[in-house]
């Protein structure tokens, strides 16, 4: 197994773009790469670029009539299908809509197959994460789901556990709707609760198929305005010990950035500082827990896109390629020129939200049965602990 830590990126990713109006603006991937580059982290990880998701690939999740339409959207903008989910508010089509969802769905599959074969210990496409699109339509500013095709890859590898560990503010349906009945794979979604959020999944009563999927989901819906202290309480009262028994080969995140209290499109009050430390902890659950310490980590959501996205992912660059941005670092001016010139915004001056280091308080501490947080945290250990043999 290599040591080193693969950094996923093409410029042409930045060609994933439903238009001026849009959250999802692509400045966000390229403002965070240009801080990634500012700290000098491009010479940390390998920055290399895999080739686009090809149809047999695209067909280990998707159906193939709505690769199809992807394609015909992506052709004539004008003619897309609605009844794939193309054409609408959230996902408008675009020309070359097929081309850039393909690539980044690529990067992430490629990730994947660097990290199964033992070229690279970690792999990071922040371009990826796109964890909503189902296997017949688009969903949420997803076309195609990066994350349930890099597991497709690898469960067609020969892996035989991978865990899916899902931290955006919204839940990880599209990747828990891929594996519902594959017990080869665990995914775990901590998410701001369905009853105030897209999509409306994610309840903790979701555990997996009947019979060998039972137990193969794990949900923790967390009450809105959950802050630092709860997200993290929950993180750690649930997906430590869930990893420590299914003892995956690989461990595959997403790191949507929306959690974040400046996020314009949900209802967490969650710090970078916070965001840093979840982070942290994947790194260290994947040294702990998968084998040889396979990590795949995704971007995802995100729609501060100034303010947010580009600090939290550099954060995210920084601890897979071992050489972690410091919370203090003053953010070099360079990386605030770029900025100003390409939104005539002024860019966040240090890696932090004055929160680091965040406190939070263990599980086994004990819990109040009376806390909203504690209920979302018991909900999802009720629910899904004991079908795994585990203690609830």
């Amino acid at each position: 197994m290599s040591g080193r830590t693969l950094l996923m990126w093409d410029e042409a990713v930045t060609g994933y773009d439903f238009g001026p109006s849009h959250p999802m603006d692509p400045v966000r991937l390229a403002l965070t790469m240009g801080l990634v580059r500012a700290y000098e982290l491009d010479r940390k990880a390998e920055v290399v670029s895999a080739k686009p998701a090809g149809e047999s690939t695209l067909r280990l999740v998707h159906r193939a009539d709505y690769v199809a339409a992807v394609r015909a959207a992506s052709a004539d903008p004008d003619q897309a299908d609605q009844a794939y989910g193309l054409g609408t508010l959230d996902d408008p089509a675009f020309a070359g809509m097929h081309e850039a969802s393909a690539l980044i769905a690529g990067q992430s599959v490629g990730a994947a197959e660097a990290v199964w074969r033992g070229e690279a210990a970690h792999a990071v496409n922040f371009a990826g994460g796109l964890h909503h699109a189902m296997p017949g339509s688009a969903a949420g500013f997803c076309v195609y789901n990066d994350a349930s095709l890099a597991i497709a890859r690898l469960l067609e590898l020969g892996a035989e556990r991978v865990a899916y560990v899902d931290v955006d503010v919204h839940h990880g349906d599209g990747v828990q709707a891929a594996f519902w009945d594959d017990p080869r794979v665990l995914t775990v979604s901590l998410h701001e609760h369905p009853r105030t959020l897209f999509p409306g999944t994610g309840w903790p009563e979701e555990t997996g198929a009947a019979g060998a999927g039972e137990g193969g989901a794990v949900n923790v819906a967390l009450p809105a305005g959950t802050g630092d202290e709860g997200w993290l309480r929950a993180f750690h009262a649930v997906v430590p010990e869930l990893l420590a028994d299914f003892r995956p080969q690989v461990l595959v995140t997403q790191h949507g950035a929306d959690t974040h209290f400046e996020d314009p499109l949900a209802h967490l009050a969650v710090s970078l500082d916070a965001q840093r430390a979840v982070q942290e902890a994947c790194h260290e659950l994947a040294h702990a827990h998968a084998e040889g310490g396979r990590w795949v980590a995704l971007g995802g959501g995100g729609y501060a896109v100034v303010d947010v996205v580009p600090r939290s992912w550099t954060h995210l660059v920084g601890i897979a390629a071992h050489a972690p941005v410091e919370p203090e670092s003053v953010i070099p001016s360079s990386w605030r020129d770029q900025v100003y010139a390409r939104t005539r915004q002024s860019g966040p001056g240090r890696m932090t939200d004055g929160r680091w280091p965040v406190d939070w308080r263990p599980w086994e501490d004990g819990y109040d049965p009376a806390d909203r947080l504690d209920q979302a945290v018991l909900a999802a250990r009720r629910s899904a602990f004991p079908l795994r043999g585990l203690l609830p």
